[in-house]
């Protein structure tokens, strides 16, 4: 194993990924630790943190996706940033190993305390074709590719003259009815409206947009009446919701469905566009740590957000975010535990940031409390749902809550200014949608030109 010559003489904090715990802790720490001679570390595969709740209107094209990214180099001066992943930890030891992204052997790295932020991952199951024909929600690539493929279908479906593979490529199905999927297909339905409308070649009627959902109802995160009127407002607009069904088989996007109530066959879906929004699973890294995994595969801590198992706290050691199993301290979360979202593990990162520095201090520490307020999503320009106080809101009035609140939650003042200014543009000059053709396959120009362009094959994500 190769050794990294970053400096190991002096005392480190290494933060397990950049999302958005490792961001906003290593911004309120970086400062202190190096006025005391430490160090801040963050391994991040990526340059940058992604603010998740804006990939729908990303794959919407309300906003480039670089506005829903925070650069971590422009933003975190004083932090030591290595580009790779961090594929296991050795507590005991205070060691963990990087391996470094693309190319390089892995290395140990030295630490005196540990972040884990390592967020989740997107949570799929054994369904066959599966993994060959759908694409995630998950990451800024994966909604700028849902972008542009959408709207290249819809460039495909207006020139094709066979009825059958015009319907599939003017389909799109959705799996999951948490707030990513219904905001997704929200956002992509009201997006392929407008691109339909500047095509003479088609009509709004000719999209087809499906979500399939295996629980009896969407949107668990607000009341039960407002998920229903949510329900209602997307069939009014043509959207199918296929609520008790699950998908059994996804090969060459033929899609079979079938019933959760009986388990039996509930029809078939034929698609060039899946999109997978069913849950998320935490960092499957944690199981290569010595740290105390709960049945999900979160590591334990207590609600000071240190570290702790059986055996009680491990010292030099703390979590939050998706990745950890934060006790929810106002009798809201399911089965007693903070649910993963963006809201809880930007505030548990403000309280982790604390600690750390009340810890040094050797001061008290602080357990992370937070009452959620109210859950807002965006349905499409001018469309939202939003529940504050337990009052509902719908329409305009609960869109400019949705992009009030997040606008302002984005982190750094320089990212909200310039989401601000993408959404103005908007509504002064209207939604673009215009699609980057072969993005996904950059080289295929020049492999054309020199004729070593693969052979064409059946068209999906």
């Amino acid at each position: 194993m190769a050794f990294t010559k970053l400096a190991q003489d002096r005392p480190r904090i290494l933060i397990v990924g950049g999302g958005y715990v490792g961001f906003t802790v290593a911004k309120k720490i970086q400062k202190a630790v190096k006025a005391t001679g430490g160090v801040v570390t963050i391994v991040e595969p990526n340059p940058y943190m992604t603010y998740q709740p804006f990939l729908p209107e990303v794959a919407a094209g309300s906003m480039e996706g670089r506005n829903a990214t925070v650069p971590l180099r422009q933003h975190l001066r004083d932090t030591e940033i290595i580009p790779g992943l961090v594929v296991s930890v050795n507590h005991a030891a205070r060691t963990a190993v990087v391996e470094p992204i693309d190319s390089g052997e892995p290395f140990e790295l030295q630490y005196d305390e540990i972040i884990l932020g390592a967020g989740s991952v997107t949570r799929a199951f054994p369904i066959p074709g599966l993994a060959e024909v759908a694409i995630g929600m998950k990451t800024v690539e994966e909604a700028v590719s849902v972008r542009n493929w959408v709207l290249e279908r819809i460039e495909v479906a207006s020139v094709l003259e066979d009825a059958d593979a015009r319907r599939r490529a003017l389909t799109f199905v959705i799996v999951g009815g948490g707030f990513a999927g219904v905001e997704t297909i929200s956002e992509l339905e009201d997006m392929a409206r407008e691109a339909v409308n500047r095509n003479d070649r088609l009509t709004p009627s000719d999209l087809r947009f499906v979500m399939i959902e295996a629980a009896p109802r969407i949107m668990p995160e607000v009341p039960e009446d407002r998920a229903e009127k949510v329900v209602a407002e997307l069939r009014a607009r043509g959207i199918e919701i296929l609520l008790n069904t699950s998908l059994s088989d996804a090969t060459g996007g033929n899609l079979q469905l079938i019933n959760m109530a009986d388990k039996s066959p509930a029809g078939e879906i034929d698609t060039d566009t899946l999109i997978w929004t069913a849950g998320v699973a935490a960092s499957p890294m944690l199981k290569n740590t010595d740290f105390p995994i709960d049945e999900r595969g979160r590591v334990r801590v207590n609600a000071d957000l240190r570290v702790a198992g059986d055996a009680g706290v491990v010292e030099g050691a703390w979590a939050a975010g998706d990745n950890a199993a934060v006790p929810d301290l106002s009798g809201g979360g399911v089965g007693g535990f903070c649910v993963p979202n963006a809201q809880h593990a930007s505030r548990q990162a403000l309280v982790l940031a604390k600690n750390i520095l009340a810890a040094r201090r050797g001061e008290p520490l602080t357990d992370y409390y937070h009452e959620t307020i109210g859950v807002v999503a965006g349905l499409g320009l001018w469309k939202g749902v939003a529940n504050f106080k337990g009052k509902t809101f719908a329409g305009p009035l609960a869109w400019i809550m949705h992009r009030g609140y997040h606008g302002s939650a984005i982190p750094t003042t320089e990212r909200t200014v310039r989401v601000m200014t993408t959404w103005a543009l908007n509504q002064l000059f209207g939604r673009d949608t215009t699609t980057i053709r072969r993005q996904r396959t950059p080289r295929l120009a020049f492999q054309e030109a020199t004729g070593t362009a693969p052979a064409k094959t059946k068209a999906h994500l």
